[in-house]
This record gives C-alpha cells, sequence and structure tokens, in this order.
C-alpha cells in the first residue's frame, strides 16, 4: 500500500467522522456505556496470596506445609507498657483480658499469650499441665517474679511473646478462614481493631502494635484504596492542567477529557466483564492509562490547531491532523499494548491484570482518539489565532534541530559512549524482596511491623517440615537428637532471632516426668518413654492450645521454624541454602526437605519474574520491530529504530544501579512495560522524517528540521504528561508501584533525550546519499 493511497483512505475516514460527528459520537458514548457497564462487577482483592500463581512451586510447597498442620494466617498483636515493665500485676491482667477477648475474633483457632501458656510441673508421679498467668491481679509480688523468671527463661517464649527485656509482650491469633467469600479478612481485622481501641482506651498505659499475614493482606488493601482514591484524583489534575497550557483551548481540553474518562470507563468495564480482580497492583491501571492515553489526543491537538493557526478551517484541519497522525499514532498504540501484553510472561497475577487493563484501556483510547476526538472538535467551537509559520514554530526545537545536524558526530559517538558507560552500571542491581517495606510510613501495617521487629520477633521466617520417615517416628531419639543438632546450628547462625521445635517440648516434658530435675532437661533417651511422655502431655492440654501447628496426624513430621531478623532476599535465601545443605551432609535422607515461608515465596518471586520478562520482553523486541518494519516500509529504519529504544533502559537501569540498587517484583516488568512508550517518540520523529525524506524529497538535514518543527512540540508534551503521570505514582504508598513509576519516569526522560539528540544524528550518518530513493522497503 502506497503512502499515497494511505492518506487518501485516511482523508476519506476523516471527512466521513466530520460529516457523521453526531451520530460517531452518541455510537462511541454507547459504547463506553455497555462496556462500562461490567464495572458493577468489580472487586478488590487484597489477599497476598494472589500475587503467585497456581504452579508457583513456592506457594504449592506452603500450602502443603499449611495443610500438614495449621494455617499461618495470624493477626500479632505486641503490647508495649508505657513503663517498660510487662510484669505487673496491671500488665499482666491486661494481657489476661486481651487474651480472652483475642479468642473471640472471627475464624480464631488458636490464641497464644504468655498468660495461657502452658506451663509444665510434676507434684510426685502426676504431670500438671496450666497457664502461666492466672488471676494476675491477685499475685503477690513473689509470685510475679517467679513467672518473670520463668517466661524470660523459656526458649519458646523469649524473643517470641516476650522480649528480653521483659518490656514488649504479645498475644498472637491463629485464624482458619474458610475462603469461601471476599472480605473474610476483613472481618477478623475490623474486630481486632475495634476492641483494641477498647483496650488502649481502659488501659492508657499500655500502647499496641498489630502484625501478622492476615493484616499483611489487608495492608494491600489500606494501599490499593489510598491510592485510588489520591492518584487518580491528582492525575486528572495533572493532565487538564497540562492540557489546557499546552493547546489554550478550552475545547481541546474538555474533549481530550471525555476521550480519558471513556478509556478508563471502559477498560474498567472490560475487566468486570471478564471477571478481573482489582489488586494493589492492577488498581493502577487507570493512572497509567489517564497517562498513556493523553499523549494520542495531544498528538491530534496540537497538529489541528496548529494547521488553524496556519489559515486552515477547522474541519480542514482536523482532517490534516488525521492524516499526518493516524499512522504514528496507531503504531504508538499498537506498540504500547504490545509492551503491556508481554506482562503476561510475568509470574504474578496482579501483573496480568495490570498489563491486561492498560491494553484494553490504550486500545479504547485509541478508537476514541480517531473517532470520538474529531468528531468533539468538528461539534464544539475553536478559537484560534492565525499567525505566521515562522512565529507559530518554537524556536528552541529549531535551534535544538541545527545544532544536532552541526554536531550529529559529536553527537552519535558521546551519546553511544554515555549510554554504555551507565549499561555497565546497570550490572549493579540487584534482586532483592522485602515485602514490609512494600509499604510506607502512612500504612500501620509497616510502622507497626517495624516496631514489632525491633522490639520483639521479625516476621521473616523459615519453616521445614522434618520426616522420620515412619509413623510416630518422631519419638525416636535418633531423630530427636538430629532435630536438636539442626536448632543447635541455627541458633549460631547471625540473623536468627528464635527457633521453635519440636525438641524444645521433649525436653521440658521430661524434665518434669524427673520431679523437674534441671539435670533432665535433655532429650529422652527412649523412645517407648518418650511417645509416653508425648501422650500424657498432649492429653493435659486445653483445647485449642494443642499441638496440631508442630506435629502432624500419624507422627511423623515436626515443624521447624525459624524467626529472623529483617534480612535482604540474597541474605535469607542464603541462609535457607545453607540449612538445606545441612541436612544433606548431616541429616538421613528421609529427613531433608526445603525451606519454606511468606518471605521465601516472594523472595523466589522476584528471581521467577526477572526471568519471565525476560522471556516476555524478547518477545516485545521482536514483534515490535517486525511491526515497525513493516509500518515503515523499511527494513533499514525498523532495525535503527531499536537502537533509540533500547538505549533508555541501559541509562534507566544504569541509573538505579547508583541510586538504589534493587530490582524488586514491580522493577522487573519495567522493560516489558516500557518498551511500547519509549517507542512512540521514534514513531513520531521517524514517520515524519520519513515523509519529509519521500514525499517532499527533502536532505536527510531538511528532513530532520521538518521533524522537529511538526512534532517536536507534541512528543515533549507527550513526555511531560507521561512523566508527571509517573512521577504521580511514585508517590504511592505501595512501594512496588512508586518505584515502578519512577524508574519509568527516568527511562521516559532518557529516551526522550536519545530521541532528540541521537536519533537525528544516527538518521544523518545513515542517509549521507542527500536525496531520498524513494519508499522501497530495503531503505
Amino acid at each position: 500500500m502506497s503512502e499515497n493511497n494511505n492518506s487518501a483512505r485516511v482523508t476519506y475516514f476523516a471527512h466521513q467522522v466530520i460529516k457523521w460527528r453526531w451520530l460517531v459520537l452518541l455510537g462511541t458514548l454507547a459504547l463506553t456505556l455497555i462496556a462500562g457497564s461490567g464495572g458493577r462487577f468489580l472487586s478488590f482483592n487484597n489477599d497476598y496470596h494472589i500475587f503467585f500463581s497456581e504452579d508457583n512451586p513456592q506457594l504449592k510447597a506452603f500450602d502443603a506445609l499449611q495443610d500438614k498442620y495449621t494455617k499461618d494466617d495470624n493477626i500479632f498483636i505486641a503490647i508495649a507498657p508505657k513503663d517498660g515493665k510487662v510484669f505487673t500485676n496491671e500488665t499482666l491482667a491486661a494481657i489476661e483480658e486481651l487474651t480472652d477477648l483475642a479468642w473471640k475474633t472471627p475464624f480464631s483457632t488458636r490464641v497464644d499469650a504468655i498468660s495461657n501458656f502452658q506451663y509444665t510441673r510434676s507434684i510426685d508421679d502426676d504431670l500438671y499441665v496450666e497457664d502461666l498467668v492466672a488471676g494476675a491481679a491477685t499475685k503477690s509480688a513473689e509470685e510475679i517474679a517467679a513467672i518473670k523468671r520463668y517466661a524470660l527463661r523459656d526458649p519458646i517464649l523469649r524473643n517470641r511473646l516476650i522480649n528480653g527485656e521483659a518490656s514488649v509482650t504479645a498475644v498472637n491469633i491463629v485464624l482458619q478462614l474458610p475462603g469461601k467469600e471476599m472480605g473474610e479478612e476483613i472481618v477478623a481485622v475490623s474486630y481486632v481493631r475495634e476492641i483494641i481501641e477498647e483496650f488502649e482506651q481502659k488501659h492508657p498505659n499500655l500502647k499496641t502494635y498489630i502484625s501478622g499475614m492476615v493484616m499483611l493482606s489487608d495492608a494491600f488493601g489500606e494501599a490499593g484504596q489510598k491510592d485510588a482514591s489520591t492518584l487518580i484524583p491528582l492525575m486528572f489534575l495533572a493532565i487538564i492542567l497540562t492540557i489546557y497550557i499546552t493547546t489554550r483551548s478550552f475545547s481541546g481540553t474538555f474533549s481530550a477529557l471525555i476521550l480519558l474518562i471513556m478509556s478508563i470507563m471502559t477498560a474498567m468495564g472490560l475487566a468486570g466483564w471478564l471477571g478481573i480482580q482489582l489488586t494493589t497492583i492492577s488498581v493502577t491501571a487507570p493512572t497509567m492509562i489517564l497517562t498513556l492515553a493523553v499523549a494520542d489526543s495531544i498528538h491530534i491537538l496540537l497538529s489541528m490547531l496548529q494547521s488553524m493557526r496556519r489559515g486552515q478551517s477547522k474541519n480542514e484541519a482536523i482532517v490534516e491532523s488525521l492524516r499526518i497522525n493516524m499512522t504514528p499514532v496507531f503504531l504508538t498504540s499498537l506498540t504500547t499494548v504490545i509492551g503491556f501484553l508481554t506482562m503476561n510472561f510475568s509470574d504474578s497475577p496482579p501483573f496480568h491484570d495490570l498489563g491486561n487493563i492498560t491494553a484494553m484501556g490504550m486500545t479504547a483510547a485509541f478508537l476514541y482518539s480517531v473517532l470520538t476526538l474529531p468528531a468533539l472538535m468538528a461539534i464544539l467551537p475553536v478559537k484560534v489565532k492565525v499567525v505566521s509559520e515562522q512565529k507559530g514554530r518554537v524556536a528552541l526545537l529549531d535551534k535544538l534541530a541545527e545544532f544536532v545536524i552541526r554536531n550529529n558526530k559529536k553527537l552519535l559517538w558521546s551519546c553511544t559512549a554515555i549510554v554504555l558507560a551507565f549499561g555497565l552500571l546497570s550490572f549493579n542491581n540487584e534482586m532483592n524482596e522485602d515485602f514490609v517495606s512494600y509499604f510506607d510510613e502512612s500504612i500501620q501495617f509497616r510502622t507497626d511491623t517495624d516496631f514489632i521487629s525491633e522490639n520483639l520477633v521479625g516476621i521473616y521466617t523459615i519453616e521445614f517440615s522434618l520426616n522420620s520417615g515412619e509413623s510416630d517416628g518422631i519419638s525416636d531419639p535418633a531423630y530427636l537428637k538430629k532435630l536438636e543438632e539442626f536448632e543447635s546450628w541455627f541458633k549460631k547462625q547471625e540473623s536468627v532471632i528464635h527457633v521453635n521445635a519440636f525438641t524444645e517440648v521433649a525436653r521440658r516434658v521430661n524434665k518434669s516426668m524427673h520431679g523437674d530435675e534441671p539435670a533432665y532437661y535433655r532429650l529422652p533417651e527412649a523412645r517407648d518413654e518418650a511417645a509416653q511422655y508425648l501422650l500424657l502431655y498432649e492429653m493435659s492440654l486445653p483445647y485449642g492450645l494443642d499441638l496440631n501447628n508442630q506435629i502432624n496426624v500419624d507422627k511423623s513430621e515436626t515443624r521447624f521454624t525459624v524467626s529472623m531478623k529483617n534480612v535482604t532476599t540474597n541474605d535469607l535465601m542464603g541462609l535457607t541454602a545453607r540449612a538445606e545443605q545441612w541436612l544433606r551432609d548431616n541429616a538421613p535422607e528421609h529427613m531433608f526437605t526445603n525451606g519454606i515461608s511468606t518471605a521465601l515465596m516472594f523472595s523466589h518471586l522476584t528471581q521467577r519474574q526477572v526471568l519471565g520478562m525476560a522471556k516476555g520482553s524478547v518477545f516485545a523486541i521482536l514483534l515490535i520491530s517486525v511491526v515497525l518494519i513493516v509500518a515503515l516500509r523499511s527494513f533499514k529504519y525498523g532495525v535503527l529504530s531499536l537502537i533509540p529504544n533500547l538505549m533508555p533502559f541501559a541509562i534507566g537501569f544504569g541509573i538505579w544501579g547508583i541510586t538504589s540498587g534493587e530490582i524488586n517484583v514491580g522493577l522487573s516488568t519495567v522493560f516489558g512495560m516500557t518498551l511500547g512508550i519509549v517507542v512512540d517518540d521514534t514513531v513520531h520523529l521517524l514517520t515524519k522524517y520519513l515523509r519529509a525524506r519521500r514525499e517532499q524529497n527533502k536532505s536527510p538535514e531538511d528532513a530532520v528540521r521538518y521533524a522537529f518543527s511538526t512534532v517536536g512540540q507534541a512528543i515533549v508534551v507527550t513526555t511531560i504528561v507521561l512523566v508527571t503521570g509517573f512521577l504521580i505514582l511514585s508517590f504511592s504508598s505501595f512501594k512496588m508501584n512508586a518505584q515502578m513509576g519512577l524508574l519509568t519516569a527516568i527511562v521516559i526522560v532518557s529516551a526522550l533525550v536519545i530521541d532528540l539528540l541521537l536519533l537525528p544524528a544516527i538518521l544523518i550518518r545513515a542517509n549521507k546519499k542527500g536525496v531520498a530513493s524513494g519508499s522501497s522497503f530495503a531503505e
């Protein structure tokens, strides 16, 4: 298809849009309403499990461990007396009270606190298991002191439910969420926050902090709702101001705003029809659509207004704007859609949803840009002052064009050197995941969890299900001895705060069954003896405080839990790998298992995400290259376009390497997601350059001047809009979104610099023959 035939078709299309403007407007509005009606089916899923695909091996291992024992869904309440003393009558009585209230939490199956900790002792041949603290309000000072001594010595309590300074204690609520309907976590969280508020009012000397896996899920929801209520309105305001300042046209600003609203309604409505659930990640889709969709509007509006300033009528200007912008707008929309669709290569479903919703929004934005926007502009009054062509040009861009033309060789080599330098710096980045720091300090979960980690116990854990190799094998002294060795190895590791192993139960019961003699605080020596002691201990435990969270049904495996300080992904995975190697080297084969936990799941997710997005990025590069080669009808220009499209990522990740140096799940998607965006400026400049070469037989230098004068202002403005939008996203309370927005903004700015300085230099150096050689595919 020749350039002239394509222009003729677009011109005919534009005339038809103007002729049937009211029908086009009403038809697209009806389409928006039909698609948008699906918005009523949208719901928000704040469960952290949503970040993992169903076939994720770490998720499968984690679920298998929880099915074997009890669920890890919990709400962890830390209590810090303002006087720094947990062991007083008043504070212990308050903890008893809170423990009783905690049992009433919806879906709760277990509550652990120092008050109901099962203290074992023996009298003659009888074993007594009872609450460590009962009736604290009436205890004597000597009794309180005895309770304190026991609690601070007990390995299960210390650094888990009471810190070494006895200044912070905790109540841990374990929940069994049915998983039958959305919002089960919200019901439990609402109850806990309600009792905590009343508890603090009744006990002003006590300050509480809430964390745990259920609170993590709630934090995802809180961050998502906060972003939706703040970022989108802020983005709308920024877009409106930018469009109006740029166009100085009320009609243009109003039309673009209508188009953006229609695009968002269509995308979110289709998401509802498709059953997509919103998450902390996908809830940013409206912000991205707002940011990206406005670029098409600006290109069409600015071209139209430029034509009107040169004396064309409004309708003639609309036709001319569509004629010169249809191809680049289509290409930029298509490449952006391709970029976002590559997010389906991600291992995390919320990123699939973000990519798919944004892709639908960008498709809708293109349709509305070439249908609704021209129709509205044909209907609405537009006042533009006619000026001379020279006066209507942007002097700064003209000067920049001349600078690039004069110094094209120097720019080619200097820009290449700078990009290579940043490319080397990008290797400073390393993968790291810290799901607590996903949230900024405006989210209560973050501040509360930080306090708990610093003063009591870390939220980062490693868990093992250690097999004895036979039913009832956990009473085998050989198994217990190996378990104790593994426990001792972990306690020597620097980052470990607490180890919870079945060996402690075995040592304590053995001591109690021998008259509480300290010398018997060791593992039982005979299997029958160990099994009998365990049976007697289990029969003495009250309902809800049994050992099901630590021993499987046939007593062939025990749960081994390690609590750690806040550590990096690499440290966590490194320690896990060393522990697994210890099991290989020192334990029987049947005892080996891989470590797993929520923290490890997120850590492995980053690696799987990077690999998945690497495949997606290669696919995107190949597909976008083919699209550009075909659309530009030139293999040479299609290949040349890859250079300015890939270089911004070297700069962006290089800057990130020297300012942050950490790549998480969100940042791993930036390349694929942003690739289609950075292509936009390249496409607009290249199409205008080729139009000057092919239609007007201009030299490479004059073609560069033409491209700068016709589209330079538009790509600068669209870049400002894009950067503004992603910088607004960088203010998200959810760090994954914030960093994704910041790095994307850096890449987009880098793309503009490359396109205005390096791309023209490449085109001039690659075309030193003067006049274009026509429109052959091999050009």
